[in-house]
């Protein structure tokens, strides 16, 4: 147990350690609840727990009285494999874990959120998912998203390409949400994939009564058996259970650090809803491929040294000398507007382009499109041979830039590739409907 001085005084004086119920007394309010261990660099004037509805809290145990409900236990992690009996009328779909909220329990020594369930355990806290489909659990890694790599995503694509050999109907991806995003353009660029693969997470972990693990899993299995052979994102549409969002996973971003609904499609709309075992399509000039019989197709070579440079005010051009002298491969610039920087960076600009590095300008604007030929700036930055990303998010146009550079090393077919639709990252047509309200 992590706690210590004198809220370990506090817990011995009554007979308590953590995983035990116990009651909690305040003045005149009380609470009842399981205590959870803290970090170990907590102070020690006040305990966690969790409440019976869920929730943790911390109270100090200034004036308190803890009264022992209930011996208890920390929770055991099984991590023994399931042996399910498959059922000869169901399709086969895969689950695919990478670890993530959508994957996670309390840790018990900390208190925060960790990533400790196998796919297989997905299964044990999700039965029902077995209700719609023969469900296959693979754990390829346990990281946090913060923790991804673009080894990683090999690893992943090459987990995804063998169940798809194997026969299975569909894929699901868990993964966090905080870089899906990222995974999501990734897998889009290195897999050509001729049946649905659907990422999905969670943003509150499954102890919480307003998780939203149980749904997005749910809703992506459905997807997983539809005739869209895409890989897409799977997440809550609203702040309520009331239906999942389909979305292109070159044309999606993780919005907001807290709600339900935080991936929205930029610069188009969601591919489809998903609700209650049914897809409803929600725009019919959007493209997409169909499911097919065709072959699994990996390109799976990468160059990860590429930079993901923001400009602001005041950046300076040593930033971007810093890059070339290091050997980076590659830069992305989230410029401001139209794709604009400050005009002290073209010389620097210009040198990467004489070194064969190539330069793609984003907006941070996020919707709409870089235009570099509106104004002066943006012309001396397309004579620099800085490439225009058009309407690509940035980190979509940095993850293709580092499969582009896997792809080759030559400066005009890395060029052409980026300025090429491959995987939806690029609308032809950009209509002014299209924004965050």
């Amino acid at each position: 147990m992590s706690y210590r001085g004198d809220s370990k005084s506090f817990l011995d004086s009554a007979g308590v350690s953590t995983g035990d119920s116990v009651k909690i007394i305040k003045k005149d309010i009380s609470y009842e609840g399981i205590i959870l261990d803290r970090a170990e660099d907590a102070d020690d004037k006040h305990l966690v727990l969790k409440l019976d509805n869920g929730y943790n809290i911390g109270l100090g145990i200034h004036d308190a009285e803890i009264i022992l409900l209930k011996k208890g236990e920390k929770p055991k992690i099984e991590l023994k494999p399931l042996n399910i009996e498959k059922d000869s009328k169901k399709i086969d779909i895969s689950i695919i874990s990478t670890g993530g909220t959508v994957a996670s329990i309390i840790d018990y020594k900390t208190g925060a959120v960790h990533p400790a369930f196998t796919a297989d355990d997905l299964l044990r806290a999700n039965p029902e998912l077995l209700e719609h489909a023969n469900i296959k659990g693979k754990a390829v890694l346990n990281i946090l998203s913060e923790n991804m790599k673009p080894e990683y995503w090999i690893k992943s694509a090459r987990s995804i390409a063998d169940e798809i050999n194997d026969g299975v109907y569909g894929v699901v991806v868990a993964h966090g949400t905080d870089t899906m995003h990222y995974t999501s353009a990734a897998l889009s660029f290195i897999l050509d994939t001729p049946l649905p693969v659907v990422l999905t997470g969670a943003q509150r972990s499954s102890d919480r009564p307003s998780s939203d693990a149980y749904l997005n899993l749910l809703n992506s299995v459905t997807a997983a058996k539809s005739e869209i052979a895409e890989v897409m994102v799977c997440m809550h549409g609203t702040e309520n259970d009331s239906y999942c969002n389909l979305l292109l996973g070159t044309k999606v971003r993780k919005m907001h650090t807290s709600r339900r609904d935080t991936f929205r499609s930029i610069n188009t709309s969601p591919i489809a809803r998903v609700h209650k075992g049914n897809i409803q399509i929600l725009d019919k000039e959007i493209t997409y491929k169909k499911r097919n019989d065709g072959e699994v197709k990996l390109r799976d070579s990468l160059e990860p040294n590429v930079a993901f440079i923001k400009s602001y005010p005041g950046i300076s051009e040593e930033l971007i000398d810093y890059h070339i002298d290091k050997g980076y491969k590659g830069i992305v610039l989230e410029g401001t507007g139209l794709g604009h920087c400050p005009e002290d960076l073209i010389p620097s600009l210009e040198r990467a382009y004489g070194e064969k590095i190539p330069v793609v300008m984003t907006s941070q604007c996020l919707y709409g499109a870089v235009n570099m030929h509106v104004y002066s700036t943006g012309r001396r930055l397309i004579s620099a041979g800085v490439i225009s990303a058009g309407d690509m998010l940035p980190e979509t146009a940095f993850v293709k830039l580092i499969w582009a550079l896997g792809q080759t090393d030559k400066l005009s077919e890395v060029k052409n590739i980026m300025q090429r639709n491959i995987a939806g990252e690029i609308q032809d047509k950009l209509s002014l409907k299209y924004f965050l309200v």
